[in-house]
């Protein structure tokens, strides 16, 4: 498939930003034959786009399937900034009738990271795809986002104060997190990179690297030291939502962490998903770190990487967005600290992911250990 396919696709994503705003001025119009005719155009437009785009069949199915989603990214990106009032006129006709969860503050940042951060995932994929490259790294680092996003929101919605409204939008989000469920498991089918890690790292580095104990790897000495209060954090905010009565639970929700105790039940979905998540994974990771050979650390490293950065993004904004009820913000005072935490919290897996990726020797195993077992 040539390169004018990736490009195409951009290109077609920056179109829905004439379309939504010309339905809008339609829709307010109140004429039924120009909202009918500005429809009619659009199918016909993304139909010629595409058949134009496409001159030859891509093999992967996932290239559509990404190329669908760069389009809606644009339009979350398009609902993020007009409910906050910096643009006018794009949305405003969904926004009256859309479900009430998208105007709560964490839906308010789904916005946002599906306008910014997903999209810049799927254009790299599609990039990956359209010159035959491997994208299971990019791949699995969005299956983690992906699948953190979607359990906390429909969790949140099912148990949070508005419910799950039965609608047509509500069936056009089942039918995405059907997809987005089928394509996390597509890439999980595609070929590991660890033969060509093997090939890049001979025996003799692999062998050398799983003898030096932790103390002789100080970097991942740093890692075994951060996981066990990450660990210990994890858990103490699930036990928070979960109404704790101990002292430091109280005094830390109320001083620095308000935001765990909104109605929205955004929050208390977050930290208990987050708990059951993340703490097995800390344990697992503590293990990886420590016992080398464990070839499945790297593919694990990605997806925690991304769940967490999804989470801590939608947690932190929605902990300071002007959305969220002034009782349930952080406090002024607390901000610093607030800030502090939360983001090393979510940075530090990146790190262990990155030093996975490019000093994997450690997690390797050898030939002759792989035919033993």
């Amino acid at each position: 498939m040539s390169a004018s396919a990736g490009t195409g696709v951009f290109v077609l994503s920056l179109m829905s930003i004439p379309t939504c705003y010309l339905f809008n001025s339609l829709i307010y119009s109140n004429s039924s034959e120009a909202f009918f005719f500005a429809g009619g155009t659009t199918v016909i437009i993304l139909v010629l786009s595409v058949r134009f785009i496409l001159k030859r069949t891509p093999i992967d199915p996932l290239f559509y399937v990404f190329a669908v989603y760069a389009i809606l990214s644009v339009v979350n990106l398009i609902i993020g900034l007009e409910q906050d009032n910096i643009i006018d006129g794009f949305v405003t006709f969904y926004l009256k009738v859309a479900d009430p969860h998208i105007n709560t503050a964490h839906g308010h940042m789904i916005s946002y990271w599906d306008g910014c951060f997903h999209y810049l995932m799927y254009l790299l994929m599609i990039a990956a795809i359209t010159w035959g490259d491997s994208y299971r790294a990019i791949g699995l680092y969005w299956v983690g986002s992906c699948l953190m996003r979607s359990i906390v929101y429909i969790l949140g919605n099912a148990v949070g104060k508005y419910g799950i409204t039965f609608g047509p939008l509500f069936l056009v989000h089942m039918l995405y997190v059907s997809v987005s469920v089928w394509a996390c498991f597509h890439i999980f089918g595609q070929p590991s990179s660890r033969s060509i890690l093997t090939y890049f790292f001979p025996l003799q580095n692999i062998e050398g690297a799983e003898k030096r104990g932790l103390l002789h790897r100080p970097q991942d000495l740093l890692f075994v030291i951060y996981l066990i209060p990450a660990f210990a954090f994890c858990v103490f905010r699930g036990l928070i939502v979960l109404d704790w009565s101990g002292q430091w639970a109280q005094d830390y929700a109320h001083h620095y962490e308000p935001y765990l105790k909104d109605p929205s039940a955004y929050p208390r979905v977050q930290m208990l998903v987050s708990m059951l998540y993340s703490a097995p994974y800390y344990i697992v990771a503590l293990y990886a770190l420590m016992v080398p050979g464990c070839e499945w650390m790297p593919d694990l490293t990605l997806v925690h990487s991304g769940a967490l950065a999804q989470s801590q993004f939608s947690h932190i904004g929605a902990s300071l967005h002007t959305r969220t009820p002034f009782s349930y913000r952080v406090p002024v005072d607390g901000q610093p600290f607030f800030l502090l935490i939360n983001v090393l919290y979510a940075m530090v897996p990146q790190i262990l992911c990155y030093r996975c990726h490019t000093q994997p020797a450690f997690f390797l195993r050898t030939t002759t250990e792989k035919k033993t077992d």
